[in-house]
């Protein structure tokens, strides 16, 4: 949850921002006393420590008739653990200069810590308790819902956000993916004191922990600091028992709002990170919407009709699914034929695929774009926490470029084919459409 920032953490993330980050070759593996495996990137030049970490579940280990458990969990963990109620405990990072955040994703809950090294015990100690001995005192879990459900209601009139709820409850019905990670108005209402506790001790577990350090920091005298943290927590967790599952297409579905321009959703089952096809279907996602103006859907529909205001698509390879997602906005009485437009050039790519100009573009940004995501310690240790997630192995860093370079125009024609299917695309639209046929009542 957003807080105010005090001067002392304002500090610390100026000197974050000003200091030179740290390369990220030379990533050292061990394993602590305790038995937690730890990627580290030592970097003595800076005293700053960032700790990266995530516990495999998240929000997919919400009850069917309870989503946002784990959202609500994740903006209470620094609102007061052990002796320490909201305010001692916020007062305590602040006189420490250290930044402690939590989130929850579908398949991780996610942590993070930066701290100036001479303050590291006591950080740590802080990182323990919010793990170990969260409080959830009546004021704060207050506050904290009160929160979570303005921003639900101020989501429910966004039509952006309310295609999306819907493209996903459709895409997965029945599926932990198909339920919104912030929950709804009524689930977050009714969130009780003994949920929030059974998920920390369902969802924090050792057998589940993925840890990444960098900083001016050794193995050695990280490893203690660790232990000090996570040795504390349950061996195992509750069961990860998420089905593998393939995302539902084919459908059209429309929601009434009264508003004068459409939001578009649209999409396709994707691919797994695992996939021998998966650095094809990322630079044909580029190629076609990925992120900059240069793609054939901005030129397309916007660049040479007008079409819409945005457009842009977007590869999500979940632990248990993949996905291939589009977004458009548009004005209501252009929302059928920007469609039609959106479909006629997934068609072309899948018959003449991309040009060599296309190819060498997408490369050059995804290639040239990948050192922003690590110009910070904080970056650098989130990314070696990705790395683990998607099982990557501690070579990425340097062989992440050449895989795509190897792409060849001939790949992404054959992955287009492969997952590009204009017809059949499941496709939600929020506003009130010209030329949209729903297939899906409302």
């Amino acid at each position: 949850m957003l807080k105010l920032m005090k001067p002392a953490v304002l500090l610390v993330i100026a000197v974050l921002a000003f200091a030179a980050p740290a390369r990220a070759e030379g990533i050292e593996t061990f394993t602590t006393p305790a038995g937690i495996e730890v990627w580290l990137k030592s970097e003595p030049t800076i005293p700053i420590l960032a700790l990266d970490f995530a516990f495999r579940g998240g929000a997919s280990l919400d009850p069917a008739d309870r989503p946002g458990i784990a959202n609500m969990v994740s903006g209470l963990l620094d609102e007061g653990a052990g002796d320490l109620d909201s305010k001692a405990f916020q007062d305590r990072l602040d006189e420490l200069s250290v930044q402690l955040s939590f989130d929850a994703g579908r398949d991780e809950f996610h942590g993070g810590l930066t701290t100036l090294i001479e303050n590291q015990d006591e950080a740590f100690e802080l990182l323990r308790l919010a793990l170990n001995e969260p409080r959830f005192d009546p004021e704060p879990v207050e506050r904290i819902r009160g929160q979570i459900l303005i921003s639900l209601r101020s989501a429910a009139e966004d039509p952006n956000a309310v295609a999306w709820d819907a493209f996903t409850a459709a895409a997965f019905p029945d599926h932990p993916y198909g339920r919104p990670v912030d929950g709804t108005e009524e689930s977050v209402a009714e969130i009780t004191d003994a949920e929030l506790h059974g998920f920390v001790t369902d969802a924090f577990a050792r057998d589940r922990l993925i840890v990444a350090a960098v900083g001016a920091i050794d193995a050695a005298t990280l490893a203690p600091l660790v232990d000090k943290a996570f040795a504390g927590l349950p061996a195992t967790g509750a069961t990860l028992d998420v089905p593998d599952v393939t995302a539902q297409a084919g459908k059209v579905e429309v929601i009434d709002m009264d508003v004068p321009q459409s939001a578009i959703a649209f999409g396709l089952p994707g691919i797994s990170r695992d996939d021998p096809d998966f650095y094809a279907a990322f630079v044909l996602n580029k190629a076609l919407g990925g992120g900059g103006l240069n793609t054939r859907l901005f030129e397309e529909v916007r660049k040479k009709r007008g079409l819409v205001y945005s457009v842009g698509t977007y590869l999500y390879p979940y632990e248990h699914a993949g996905l291939w997602l589009g977004s458009a906005g548009t004005q209501n009485a252009r929302a059928g034929e920007t469609l039609d437009v959106i479909r006629d050039v997934l068609a072309d790519v899948v018959e003449n695929g991309i040009s060599q100009t296309e190819l060498d573009d997408a490369k050059a940004y995804l290639t040239g774009s990948f050192p922003l995501q690590l110009s910070s310690n904080a970056g650098i240790a989130s990314m070696l926490v990705t790395m683990q997630v998607d099982r990557l192995g501690a070579d990425y860093l340097e062989q992440r470029n050449s895989y795509i370079d190897a792409v060849t125009p001939e790949d992404v024609q054959r992955v287009a084919a492969r997952l590009l299917d204009p017809d059949n695309m499941l496709v939600v639209v929020t506003g009130r459409p010209e030329g949209v046929t729903p297939s899906v009542a409302n």
